[in-house]
């Protein structure tokens, strides 16, 4: 199947960069939900992208990847507390940036984190995602129970509304969470950040699309900036991007 073809569509339908990604997991992907559609071949399915809304955006859904949680492996989000106590003045305002935030979960668990650190300091949370669908999820703050497990249930009483099967985030939760849409290959990158957490995405994208990403990501962080990243992550070479490693999943800028 020509894989090249599709790519070039979805670049130029969505502005979605697909040639960044690992291509035999993403060839995969997309012949699952190809075929979930039912249409028989790329071409017949680039057809359908087109002209079915419900189609095109469960494409979007399933090739970006959204899965995550609150606390999602809460050792680790116990780490990445530590060392802001440790390593950041956190009684001020700090700047964070949640790449790739997919349903809210992470800012808002962080939200929530710095809330019980610091409940008197207005900290600034920028959220992102590419998907646009995603990130009106996001903005609304509705979970289920799969999503909140992980949660404390002092934090859950405390800053969750719940009606019927539903879990609503607070508004001063909320208030600390800015979100916009953006693409890690693409776009440009804000600076000036303290945190950037990005977990879970990047081991998606070829080797050289993560050197790229790994460099911005230093550009974007102050000196002594933390870069917190996923469970299954590793940054190779951390050294040639100006990072230190604190632990397994937190690197500082140095």
């Amino acid at each position: 199947m020509d894989f090249t073809k599709f790519e070039n569509f979805i670049l130029r339908e969505f502005n979605l960069d697909l040639s960044g990604y690992k291509s035999a997991q993403l060839h995969r992907r997309i012949l699952t939900i190809m075929s979930r559609a039912g249409a028989k071949d790329l071409d017949e399915y680039m057809v359908l992208i087109k002209k079915d809304k419900v189609i095109r955006e469960k494409f979007l859904d399933y090739v970006t990847i959204n899965v995550t949680e609150f606390y999602r492996n809460p050792q680790i989000f116990q780490e990445l507390e530590n060392f802001i106590k440790s390593e950041l003045s956190y009684n001020r305002p700090l700047k964070i940036w949640s790449a790739a935030c997919s349903i809210g979960a992470e800012p808002y668990s962080i939200s929530m984190m710095l809330k019980e650190m610091t409940p008197s300091v207005r900290h600034k949370i920028l959220a992102t995602d590419i998907d646009t669908n995603i990130l009106i999820r996001a903005k609304a703050g509705e979970y289920v129970s799969g999503d909140i497990k992980n949660i404390p249930k002092t934090q859950l009483h405390k800053y969750f509304k719940h009606e019927g099967e539903k879990f609503i985030i607070n508004q001063e939760v909320k208030d600390l969470v800015t979100f916009k849409k953006h693409d890690l290959i693409l776009d440009s990158y804000e600076g000036g950040f303290d945190i950037i957490v990005c977990r879970n995405v990047v081991i998606y994208f070829t080797n050289e699309v993560k050197e790229k990403i790994y460099e911005k990501f230093s550009k974007a962080l102050n000196s002594g900036g933390l870069l917190f990243i996923g469970a299954t992550e590793s940054i190779y070479g951390y050294k040639n991007f100006g990072f230190e490693k604190l632990s397994t999943f937190i690197y500082k800028k140095i």
